[in-house]
């Protein structure tokens, strides 16, 4: 086995970075970022594979900005949709196997039921909508992909994310609005890196489109008062407000609860709760 990563500079890519080192040390991974590796040049991913010559591809890579996505179209739907055609085309001459991330924001939340993996699709925002031209590129070019769905991605590692968010806010204000009528669950990263490795590592290649979270299921709301509690956060109120009191550029699914009874059979596993890999990520990061 020989392993590329694309995105290794993002959270997901970087807690695979520790899982692979502490789990599959003698397994030689290439770790490639936007500085090494310009996943939108077709021809330099081609050069890059071959030279490579990975037996799987785990695409982490993504433009994930949701709001900023609305105006910047060209580059989201380069990153999301042409480079993942790139990939694929790479992989398929190759003969790798290829896991890529895909999102809950394939989906219009309006369903009230968690989503499983042959629900129809139907994004209501560029990011979702060049994310799931990705799937279907990747799809029509490598049918014998992993496609993994996830939602609210966090970790103790990388720049930002809605955790570290909730934590520098309740530190510098008195009072901050939270959304709680968008529904659905939050995935630590850390979680999600494991499951990659389970898949590499299972006695069978099982192509396909899966869908992973955290157990459990919450609002934006209910997630940002577990982060303040989980820190010891008292001297901010976090308000509830209703998704139309918070406008944003892009339009955000009301109800994104995944169904994961496929990954979880197909598999063997069983899921920690949102709240408790949040405590695991909460104390990590009380440690740095």
């Amino acid at each position: 086995m020989k392993i590329l990563v694309t995105g290794c500079k993002g959270q997901l890519g970087q807690e695979l970075h520790r899982v692979f080192d502490a789990e599959i040390p003698d397994v030689p991974v290439v770790y490639t970022d936007a500085d090494t590796l310009d996943i939108t040049d077709a021809n330099a991913v081609e050069r890059f594979v071959s030279d490579c010559a990975p037996t799987h591809i785990i695409n982490c890579a993504a433009y994930t900005a949701v709001d900023r996505a609305e105006e910047d179209a060209l580059l989201c739907s380069k990153i999301n949709a042409d480079a993942v055609m790139n990939i694929a085309r790479s992989a398929e001459h190759c003969g790798a196997k290829v896991v890529h991330i895909s999102t809950d924001y394939v989906f219009d939340g309006r369903s009230w039921q968690p989503y499983r993996e042959g629900d129809t699709v139907n994004p209501r925002s560029r990011y979702g909508t060049t994310k799931r031209k990705g799937e279907t590129l990747l799809l029509s070019i490598c049918p014998d992909t992993i496609i993994v769905r996830t939602s609210w991605l966090y970790s103790a590692l990388g720049a930002n994310n809605f955790v570290k968010t909730m934590i520098r806010l309740g530190q510098e204000k008195s009072r901050i609005k939270v959304v709680y009528d968008q529904i659905g669950t939050p995935t630590h990263a850390a979680d999600l890196a494991k499951m990659i490795l389970t898949i590499l590592r299972a006695p069978k290649w099982l192509p396909g489109v899966y869908h992973f979270s955290n157990e459990g299921v919450c609002s934006w709301y209910d997630f940002a008062k577990a982060i303040h509690r989980l820190t010891g956060i008292t001297g901010c109120a976090v308000m509830p407000v209703r998704s139309s009191d918070y406008p944003t550029a892009a339009e955000r699914p009301p109800f994104s609860v995944l169904d994961k009874e496929k990954i979880k059979v197909s598999f063997g596993i069983e899921i920690p709760h949102w709240e408790e890999s949040l405590e695991r990520c909460i104390k990590e990061m009380s440690n740095q």
